[in-house]
């Protein structure tokens, strides 16, 4: 597959490394990120997943000694060029994390955080309220908006999250092991979200979980880890191909088990 920019690429990366320090953690990614899509990173532990969608919303700045090179574009834009702000950025490419993480505010605030940051003038309940159904969330909570966001369930705070992520409105969300902290029936919910939320969003999900990358995603990139290189992509293209017939016998190794 062509890993080169299209004419539908939101995010683009071109040679992109990232150290920590002296480690470096990732090296020489190539590939673009389709609108409209799911796109599914996955590999094991320590290949560079997570630094890689940091990558994509400027999260590695706030780590310590983290270096950047090479170029993430987003709709053509050097994501890291000196007349972007970060923080506009993050409003744009909103981040679900691992572990649900509410604040302790109520559920109301919770979601209307962002807006309020960001000078939102418009009337906040509707707002609230579409994020909310846009999250599939409405409906459980509408009759206890005041209450605290940490009486909700682990997968009523993930959608939560989601809900606060997408209620600025975002072109691009990112999801770091959504579901890994949630039951298998909350895991489901979702993943049905992330279907549907891709209509209106470009979705770019790290997974250990590989059920998960061939129900959801459309592309899925497969990364690795050696000492010598760090953490590399080894391969990308439509889920259908790379979980029935990758092009790397590395892909097969690790899609079925066999990887050592």
């Amino acid at each position: 597959m062509n890993n080169m920019t299209s004419p539908k690429s939101v995010l683009n990366t071109s040679q992109l490394s990232v150290y920590y320090g002296s480690f470096l953690a990732l090296k020489n990614v190539d590939m673009a990120i389709q609108a409209n899509e799911v796109t599914a990173l996955i590999g094991p532990s320590g290949c560079g997943k997570s630094t890689l969608l940091r990558c994509f919303n400027r999260m590695n700045d706030l780590i310590p000694d983290a270096v950047v090179e090479g170029k993430v574009l987003f709709n053509g834009k050097d994501l890291y060029g000196s007349e972007i702000n970060p923080t506009e950025i993050r409003s744009r490419i909103g981040m679900v994390f691992q572990k649900p993480n509410p604040f302790p505010k109520s559920i109301f605030d919770n979601v209307a955080f962002g807006l309020k940051v960001n000078g939102y003038t418009g009337k906040m309940d509707e707002a609230v309220e579409w994020a909310l159904r846009q999250a599939a969330l409405w409906d459980e909570v509408s009759d206890r908006l005041k209450k605290s966001a940490l009486t909700l369930s682990g997968g009523q705070q993930q959608r939560l999250c989601i809900a606060r992520a997408i209620a600025v409105q975002p072109e691009v969300i990112l999801m770091d092991e959504p579901a890994s902290a949630l039951d298998p029936i909350a895991t489901l919910a979702i993943e049905e979200l992330i279907r549907e939320l891709k209509q209106l969003y470009t979705i770019v999900i790290v997974t250990h979980n590989m059920q998960q990358a061939a129900r959801v995603a459309d592309k899925t990139a497969f990364l690795m880890v050696d000492d010598a290189r760090g953490g590399y992509l080894v391969e990308y293209d439509a889920t259908s191909k790379i979980f029935t017939n990758p092009s790397d016998s590395r892909t097969e190794a690790y899609i079925t088990g066999r990887f050592s």
